[in-house]
């Protein structure tokens, strides 16, 4: 309630500006003013969740299942190889395997974004020129972190300028905090920017004054910005963010897709009443119960979930009760 409440709050001056210039009319969400972009990442993107058998083997005949179910859902594109499809505990052969099974299942005027990103450059670089070769439009690039200490500003724009410019395909940086316990400078971003193989960032923070200093400073660059979580996508939005890469979109794919297309249309009132009704089961299947209770929620709403590969444990029934719920006084379920 506090999240809703705030973010309700937050979005009140833009909401009302809006209201102002055009009484009783919706104005539309448009491209900040700026160059145009080669590549059009307007939209939303499901992480997908890797989905494995009870002996922890990658369950590919799932995988091609899910993604049967999710053709008839109006994505831009998808993401393999995220945070939420447990990129750190796949072998390299998988990860690539991965990539070529959703590949040749995604039909091509869909985007392929696959993680790429490693603790070394050199390896970054090489895996990323692998995933080109499976049939990945873009990659998106985790900060490394291993030696967080280390990864100051000038680091980092060195480690992402050596991969764009070796990489065959464009890069998306990738800051998740959450996770990685850094989030790439905003200083850094704005030099990256200026790279021509650099498209834009996911950006999994949350904080939306420096998503719209991003969206401000980048604007003439060839560079857009997309949230990195569903929780926060309507504000991201009225600040100019051009989509969204939301685990929630695994289990309420249309219903993200019905958000992008209202702020779209603006029409605002709609829009902030299905971003409330969204925030709640988007903070249970990530920051509350992680990959685990996203996985527990796809399987109520026609997915496979299935097994997280451990350590990752499954929830415990009092869990999965307090799941149910989440969704359930949200009109999910």
């Amino acid at each position: 309630m506090v999240l809703s409440t705030h973010l309700a709050s937050s979005l009140r001056p833009a909401l009302a500006a809006l209201h102002r210039a055009a009484p009783g009319q919706h104005r539309r969400l448009s491209t900040p003013l700026g160059r145009q972009h080669t590549l059009d990442l307007r939209g939303i993107f499901p992480p997908l969740a890797t989905p494995f058998l009870p002996t922890q083997e990658v369950d590919y005949a799932q995988l091609e299942g899910n993604l049967r179910r999710y053709a008839s859902i109006p994505f831009r594109g998808l993401v393999v190889l995220g945070s939420n499809g447990e990129y750190p505990y796949l072998a390299p052969r998988e990860r690539l395997e991965v990539v070529s099974c959703v590949r040749r299942a995604l039909p091509r005027d869909r985007l392929l974004l696959a993680g790429s990103g490693c603790e070394s450059t050199q390896a970054t670089i090489e895996l990323t020129a692998s995933m080109a070769e499976a049939g990945a439009d873009v990659a998106l690039v985790v900060t490394p972190c291993y030696y967080r200490g280390a990864m100051t500003s000038a680091a980092l724009v060195q480690h992402y300028t050596k991969v764009a410019d070796a990489s065959p395909i464009p890069v998306m940086l990738y800051s998740v905090p959450a996770n990685t316990g850094l989030d790439l400078p905003l200083e850094a971003i704005l030099h990256l920017a200026q790279h021509p193989n650099i498209v834009g960032i996911k950006d999994s923070g949350g904080d939306i004054t420096r998503m719209g200093l991003m969206v401000h400073k980048t604007r003439q660059e060839d560079f857009q910005v997309l949230a990195g979580s569903a929780g926060f996508l309507l504000a991201s939005y009225a600040l100019g963010a051009s989509g969204g890469v939301c685990a929630l979109a695994n289990v309420l794919g249309a219903p993200l897709c019905q958000l992008d297309h209202l702020c779209r249309e603006g029409r605002w009132q709609e829009a902030r009443d299905l971003q409330h009704r969204l925030i709640e089961p988007n903070t249970a299947v990530t920051r509350r119960f992680g990959i685990p209770g996203l996985k527990k929620a796809m399987e109520w709403f026609g997915y496979y979930g299935g097994p997280c590969r451990a350590p990752l444990a499954p929830l415990s029934p009092p869990q999965v009760e307090e799941l149910r719920s989440t969704f359930s006084s949200n009109g999910w379920l």
